[in-house]
């Protein structure tokens, strides 16, 4: 008989090590990094944001900079890990980005850091949010994309193949740029953007990276996952990884491709596209070269 299909993510693993991740006093200078970069985004905009909602809150550095906001009411924090939750100010909610407990029209903004990579049907989680939205909500969100950790998909992949003759699924997989803007329109939002930034940081061996993986509580749980790393296949990975992309001075570098999405909750006051046919000026006139 057909078995059926595992989840792409196993959400029980996922939140234990983001658990385990809180325990251990976690890895967050790249979830710090990447807050300033959102916080950098929303201060171009010249609106307050009452009630806002920190989706994915961690440790509490973003919700504590949305709170010192003018104009900022309350801040609620959602996040998935109690131990997490437990150290946050405020109100808190424990909720799953792939299950979002709030009623339609619940806030002017919703941030999400680092977070939202980690849902199986990211375009359901996209209408979720835009319906927790109340009309001419933000939403500013910021993901992992497709080209993150490109080293170590590679040098994993071809270690395995090597040493075992086959591969098992190690890396999540990650919407590409290209697609972010299409699936904010997907899900009902209006003015969608979508921008890419990357932050490269180098490490000593590969057991330094897998060290602040876990620590950030982004490993492996993915669903289809078989096994642990052999000690034999895990060094394989590391001279294949040195000898591909290790730099000058013997360091490995890790790239983090960083996608950050922005779209309003649809609002009669919006700009609106102009009806089909309503143009005054031909677009062929407008492309003809002046000579």
């Amino acid at each position: 008989m057909d078995q059926p299909t595992p989840a792409l993510f196993d959400r029980r693993a996922w939140r234990a090590h983001r658990e385990r991740a809180a325990r251990g006093g976690a890895v967050d200078f790249l979830h710090a990094e990447v807050a300033d970069r959102l916080l950098d985004r929303l201060d171009v905009i010249n609106r307050e944001f009452p009630l806002a909602l920190d989706l994915g809150a961690r440790d509490g550095g973003l919700l504590r900079a949305l709170a010192a906001r003018a104009g900022t009411e309350r801040v609620v924090a959602a996040e998935p890990a109690r131990r997490f939750l437990a150290d946050l100010p405020g109100p808190r909610v424990a909720a799953d980005p792939e299950f979002v407990p709030f009623r339609d029209a619940s806030f002017d903004l919703i941030a999400s850091n680092l977070l939202l990579h980690w849902t199986a049907d990211l375009p359901g989680a996209l209408v979720q949010l835009r319906r927790a939205l109340k009309p001419d909500g933000l939403l500013l969100a910021a993901l992992l994309g497709g080209q993150t950790l490109v080293e170590l998909r590679t040098a994993l992949f071809e270690a395995e193949l090597a040493e075992e003759g086959g591969v098992s699924p190690r890396v999540s997989p990650s919407i590409e740029l290209a697609d972010a803007a299409a699936l904010l329109q997907r899900a009902g939002f209006a003015l969608p953007v979508a921008d890419s930034e990357t932050i490269t940081v180098s490490y000593p061996d590969l057991p330094a990276l897998l060290r602040d993986l876990r620590g950030m509580g982004e490993t492996n749980a993915l669903g289809a996952r078989r096994h642990f790393l052999r000690r034999a296949t895990l060094v394989e990975a590391g001279l294949i990884y040195a000898e591909r992309f290790g730099d000058a001075d013997v360091r490995l570098p890790a790239t983090f491709e960083i996608l950050f999405l922005c779209g309003w909750a649809p609002h009669a006051s919006q700009p609106q596209p102009l009806p089909r046919g309503s143009a005054s000026a031909r677009l062929a006139d407008a492309l003809k070269p002046k000579l």
